[in-house]
């Protein structure tokens, strides 16, 4: 189906017929047959950056609605190492990077929770971790795959009925090769090596290799398609960051108790005048819990292998069979060191309201405080796998059929004994001044030694707490796809697209911490061997400058000897791993959530084509019904009743076991699209459209357990649960845009887009007799003693006492009864509340200067919302995570076997979270950060390439803050990154 009367160029055909057909949209792909099929036409094998960009141009032009796309620039070769860095020069397209690498995608102001991802059209499971608790994310990560092996990718801005549902933001369709879509045999080898400047002790050159290997039998019936990587990257990366900050009115201190104007962390002034420019009554300010600075070793291994087996018996029929592995293996291991703020006395210089804060905060300890020097040493593991079966069925000239199903599964869990995450905290003390400096990207902080010291020794050191986090978490997908499309001989409209599909998600996420709380110290200085402990200068470790009174030097360790020697000299400190000691991480967990979703759907989609006069027009006109049933359940303690403990203590009886409770839900939605386009004048397409689409809670507010205060009032309890009967996030979209197709490969567009959303998720409370636990001071027993007694708490009790011995246990606690009326708990559960709006502009230019080999690629995004984070605000907000600006400058050339670009990719500063490190109601805002990167490459002939690339290429570094700027969260060096290596094509 031709939407506009558009047809193909021969250099994009011939493009087409290189990498693979598939992955072009109807019209395209009738247009690559049709032409191909042509024996007059010369099929000029074009490659490369122009190849990539007209091809992508094309599938642009001929889409349905707003889809953007990346084409391989050649058999096996992607623009870029990481499809996420791809991505983001996508107008629209922002990313979130992890270790210097792109992770996670935000689309149009909607963060990575509410795009979905999949592979050849097929729904992807997720999954991810959390350091300190267990994940609840739906967001893909991108770090997981490599590009190579990757043919292209998709990004479906506007909603469309044939496509899953999950992506309020976007739908990323990732494309890899079929061998039959470019019959014959096709092969390419690569190397690479990577020299990254941010490693301290890895290796100074790690290795890469790819291969592709593609070629078809039996008179082009039967093809096989085989790729796989292996990369290894050892990185570095230092980073500053403070342990969160507490937040107040300018009328609360730290000491008018009395007065009820004091709250723990409040200022406690050191004296007259002790703080600069102090906060205003009607201004909020903010204090630091800490200030510290980590180093870590980071080594990553990344192994993708994908086969495909393609088999067409008849013309008519094409089945394929196809299998996508991934694996990716992160150690990390760091030391560092941190000063923790108790917040006495103190002194200081602020910044001006009315959101505050200091510039410098010190304070003085009567008796010298700890200094911390911590470590960890960590691995985890992602690993994805898909198996998937399609067969496609052209039953005859008008009508076309296709059956498609998939299980697949990703996995995260740690791949060390020692957990997914973990910390070993060693201290000395000679902390007698703190002080912190706030007004450069790199914050100082200055120690002040106590008399007679003269700097740290190994010989003072002792361990203090640890932490041996186990995080893990499973999500599986089998999905089955029966779609078909109906093409009418004549009239107006063209062809109907129809299916039903099914599909299941289980997704279970999981976490244990054995943690010992000695942060004061264990045994006593002179434990361990003071060799143990390496000094090392503090500033010479940063690129950014840092303040003359920096704290001059600190001790790294050796995470596994400093852990032995802990594990056998203090062993069992309450909790226990698996290894017998708390020096060890747990497979008993804590946190277990477990979530089955079941879908059901069924879309029509009608497809007409005609002229306005003499302009051709494309109208789609779709509706998608889905039902999706939720069961949700989640290990909770148990409970066996409440104990009267003291005249008003009420507490709950556990069993010491814990359980899983049960909890479902469901919904149904119609979501309706139309697309509209008509190419108004040559070249210029003008587009309309009208959809809705849909993402889905987290995990962790669907969860189904519930769990319960252990402290209970007279008139009953608190808890919380999830709620799996939360509706979908909902947006109705409207896209605007108009795109004018000047010369081949070049293009200038403009879009305005708008979004209307709801069902974002609130709190509420609801009334609730959980486990019907008896109350012993309700009921008619109650009753009884109150009439004899009176309302005095102390003689009912002695009266239940005296009467009713046999309910009162070996402490004297009063115990709930049969009888007593079941306690009511006020339950916080998730609830659909807010709803916001979001517009934005789109701006992209990409143009070919003629035949010099040269070109630009210009664009930005600028987005607005409704729900933006109120920085003087202290109660808890709605606000949308990951809504930034952007903008991207790419130039590049491309003749005779040489191509060099350049590209800068720019993100505005964005909210991340609205609750800090400390779980307080703060905000936290990635700063702006912008990027470089280059590479190059030459064809020494048809078949061998030389190739040279740079990440970051002026060494950024990446900050985030909370209310204030001078409120520093995290500030990290990454270094640069180069790559040489050489591709050969056989």
């Amino acid at each position: 189906m031709n939407q506009t009367g558009f047809k193909l160029s021969r250099l994009a055909v011939s493009i087409s017929l290189l990498t693979g057909a598939g992955m072009l949209t109807p019209a395209l792909a009738d247009d690559a047959t049709a032409l191909a099929a042509n024996e007059d036409i010369e099929v000029i094998q074009v490659t490369g950056i122009r190849g990539s960009l007209i091809r992508s141009m094309d599938i642009k032009r001929s889409s349905t609605g707003v889809v953007d796309a990346i084409s391989s620039e050649d058999f096996g070769k992607f623009p870029d190492t990481n499809l996420a860095e791809s991505l983001q020069r996508i107008t629209g397209v922002a990313i979130d990077r992890s270790n210097g690498e792109g992770s996670r995608v935000t689309v149009r102001g909607f963060g990575p929770e509410f795009n979905l991802v999949m592979l050849n059209g097929r729904q992807m499971p997720a999954s991810s971790l959390e350091a300190t608790t267990a994940s609840s994310s739906r967001s893909f990560d991108f770090a997981n795959l490599a590009a190579e092996g990757i043919a292209g990718v998709e990004v479906y801005k506007t909603g469309r009925a044939s496509i899953a549902t999950g992506g309020m933001g976007s739908t990323i369709n990732i494309l890899t090769t079929k061998p039959l879509n470019a019959p014959g045999m096709q092969a390419t080898f690569g190397v690479k090596g990577v020299m990254d400047q941010s490693t301290d002790e890895g290796s100074s050159i790690t290795p890469e290799v790819s291969g592709l290997y593609s070629n078809t039998f039996n008179d082009d019936r039967f093809g096989v398609a085989i790729s796989g990587s292996y990369q290894r990257r050892d990185s570095g990366n230092k980073q500053a960051n403070t342990g969160g900050w507490r937040t107040f009115p300018g009328t609360i201190n730290g000491f008018d108790w009395d007065g009820g104007n004091a709250d723990w962390g409040g200022l406690i002034p050191d004296g007259d005048n002790a703080h600069q420019n102090y906060p205003a009554a009607d201004s909020i300010y903010s204090v630091p819990q800490s200030l510290g600075y980590s180093f870590h070793e980071v080594e990553r291994t990344r192994t993708n292998g994908q086969l495909v087996l393609q088999y067409r018996p008849v013309d008519s029929v094409t089945t394929t069979l196809d299998y996508t592995y991934s694996k990716n293996e992160v150690s990390d291991r760091y030391n560092d060191v941190s000063a923790w703020f108790n917040f006495g006395p103190s002194t200081g210089v602020w910044s001006d309201g009315p959101v505050a804060a200091p510039i410098v905060y010190s304070e003085a300890f009567g008796e010298p405080g700890d200094l911390a020097m911590g470590g960890g040493q960590f691995s985890t593991v992602n690993e994805n796998k898909s198996l998937g079966f399609n067969t496609q069925w052209q039953v005859d000239d008008n009508l076309r059929l296709e059956l498609d199903y998939h299980n697949s599964s990703a996995e995260s869990r740690p791949n060390s004994p020692f957990g997914s995450n973990n910390v070993i905290g060693t201290a000395t003390f000679v902390r007698s001044v703190t002080t912190a400096r706030f007004d450069s990207d790199l914050p100082t902080l200055a120690i002040t030694y106590p008399d007679g010291f003269t700097g740290i020794r190994g010989e003072d050191m002792r361990v203090t707490g640890s932490s041996f986090r186990n995080s893990q978490m499973r999500s599986d997908i089998e999905q089955l796809q029966l779609r078909g499309s109906y093409v009418f001989d004549t009239g107006v409209l063209n062809s109907i697209d129809f299916g039903v599909s099914t599909s299941e998600t289980k997704n279970r996420s999981a976490f244990s911490n054995v943690q010992q709380d000695n942060w004061g110290g264990l045994g006593a200085a002179g434990d361990i061997d003071p060799s143990v402990f390496k000094l090392d200068q503090l500033a010479d470790n940063f690129n950014a400058s840092s303040g003359s009174d920096m704290l001059k030097e600190f001790f790294r360790w050796d995470f596994n000897t400093l852990r032995q020697i802990a594990n056998d000299r203090y062993g069992a400190l309450g909790a226990v791993g698996d290894c017998g000691t708390s020096f060890c991480a747990s497979s008993d967990m804590t946190t277990d959530r477990r979530t089955t979703e079941e879908q059901q759907a069924a879309y029509v989609q009608f497809n007409f084509a005609g002229d306005i006069g003499v302009r051709p027009y494309g109208l789609t006109a779709g509706l998608r019904y889905e039902k999706t049933d939720v069961t949700s359940s989640a290990l909770v303690p148990v409970y066996s009743g409440i104990a009267w403990a003291g005249d008003n203590e009420f507490n709950l009886i556990s069993t010491g076991e814990s359980d899983f409770t049960e909890l479902t839900g469901g919904y149904t939605n119609l979501l309706p699209n139309i697309d509209f386009n008509i190419e108004v004048v040559d070249d210029v397409i003008m587009r309309a459209s009208v959809s809705k689409t849909l993402a889905r809670p987290s995990y962790a507010d669907i969860q189904g357990g519930q769990t319960l205060n252990s402290l209970v009032r007279i008139d009953g309890g608190t808890g919380a649960r999830g709620n799996p009967d939360l509706d979908p996030f909902e947006s109705t979209n409207l896209d605007l845009s108009l795109e004018w197709y000047y010369a081949e490969g070049s293009y200038m567009a403009v879009g305005y887009f708008r979004k209307k959303a709801k069902n974002f998720i609130g709190r509420t409370t609801v009334q609730e007799q959980t486990f019907n636990l008896p109350h012993p001071a309700q009921g008619a027993r109650y009753a009884e003693a109150v009439a004899a007694v009176g309302n005095n708490t102390t003689a009912i009790r002695n009266y239940i006492r005296e009467n009713y011995p046999e309910t009162v246990d070996a402490n004297g606690f009063i115990l709930g009864v049969p009888g007593d009326t079941p306690a009511n708990f006020d339950i916080t559960i998730p609830v659909n509340q807010d709803g916001a709006r979001l517009d934005g502009w789109e701006l992209a230019v990409q143009h070919l200067i003629g035949d010099t080999g040269f070109g630009v690629i210009a664009n930005a995004t600028i987005v607005n919302g409704d729900f933006k984070y109120d920085n003087f605000s202290l109660g808890e907000q709605f606000a949308l995570l990951g809504m930034s600006d952007t903008y991207n400058l790419v130039g590049f050339y491309d003749r005779d076997g040489f191509q060099a670009r350049i590209a800068y990719n720019w993100r505005g500063k964005f909210l991340a979270s609205t609750v800090n490190a400390q779980g307080l109601q703060n905000p936290i805002y990635v700063e702006s950060y912008g990027q470089w990167d280059a590479s190059a490459s030459y064809d020494v002939n048809e078949k061998l390439t030389f190739f040279i690339e740079a990440i970051n290429l002026t060494n950024e570094s990446m900050r985030s803050h909370e209310r204030n700027s001078l409120q520093l969260v995290n500030y990290t060096e990454t270094g640069r990154r180069f790559g040489i290596g050489a591709r050969y094509t056989f």
